[in-house]
């Protein structure tokens, strides 16, 4: 199985401007940056997205992700910040090495926009949470 590019640039074959290393997590700066700042942090081991990363190994990323979104409002001047994870081609993941966007937000949609529009006409909300809730 070929690697894939977030492989590639732990092994140190692709270079990065890295913001973070440990033992386990890897982070760097997006090389098609939305915002000035846009980050991804990564597992070191492999897993193909944040359903599949055991839970210890997800919150180390996610620790560093807000730490890294922390920084952004403090030092780059940042009004606010998106932390972003896609789960699968239908939901926008085009690299299945799980990993958590942190971008940063000053003004205006700055090439990034998260719209959420209330689609919940004709579903049955408590069918729907029951389903879920038996299943958690």
């Amino acid at each position: 199985m070929e690697k894939d590019v977030f492989c590639k640039i732990i092994d140190g074959e692709i270079p990065c401007y890295k913001l973070y290393e440990d033992a386990d997590v890897l982070a760097f700066l997006d090389i098609s940056q939305v915002t000035k700042g846009h980050a991804l942090v990564i597992p070191k081991k492999h897993y193909d997205n944040f359903l599949s990363i055991p839970q210890e190994e997800m919150h180390k990323v996610m620790d560093v992700a807000q730490r890294i979104g922390q920084v952004a409002i403090k030092l780059l001047g940042a009004r606010g910040v998106n932390i972003l994870t896609n789960c699968y081609e239908a939901a926008g993941q085009t690299v299945k090495h799980f990993h958590v966007h942190v971008i940063p937000r000053y003004e205006g949609n700055e090439g990034f926009i998260l719209e959420m529009k209330n689609n919940s006409e004709g579903l049955n909300l408590p069918a729907i949470a029951k389903e879920i809730k038996k299943e958690l």
